[in-house]
């Protein structure tokens, strides 16, 4: 199983960006789908995280200006960033939690980190 983020780069402060990281493999089911950031010098930190019916939660600092989506026949998840920050600057990671198809166990998986760089 594989997680292929993409869609980051650089963005002015206020501007929007749109990542997207589809999981491709030997998938029987994908439960909570989420993303997590990790500034420089700092802790890999929760962003928004979605149940596979598609409740979502967000961290405080993203709340009103994220918006993270899944589309299950795709396999794939989404985030929606408007309004960016200096401060959301970081290497966004999608991770999964997948039931594989061979052994019926689940799994956590993560993808390879897609860059964000806000400009002033």
């Amino acid at each position: 199983v594989q997680l292929q983020a993409s869609g980051g780069g650089l963005v002015q402060a206020g501007g929007s960006l749109r990542l997207s990281c589809p999981a491709s493999g030997s998938i029987f089911r994908i439960n909570n789908m989420a993303w997590y950031r990790q500034a420089p010098g700092q802790q890999r930190e929760l962003v928004a995280v979605i149940t596979r019916g598609g409740n979502a939660n967000y961290a405080d600092s993203v709340k009103g200006r994220f918006t993270i989506s899944r589309d299950n026949a795709k396999n794939t998840i989404y985030l929606q960033m408007n309004s960016l920050k200096l401060e959301d600057t970081a290497v966004y990671y999608c991770n999964a939690h997948i039931i594989t198809a061979h052994d019926r166990l689940e799994y956590d998986y993560w993808g390879q980190g897609t860059l964000v760089t806000v400009s002033s």
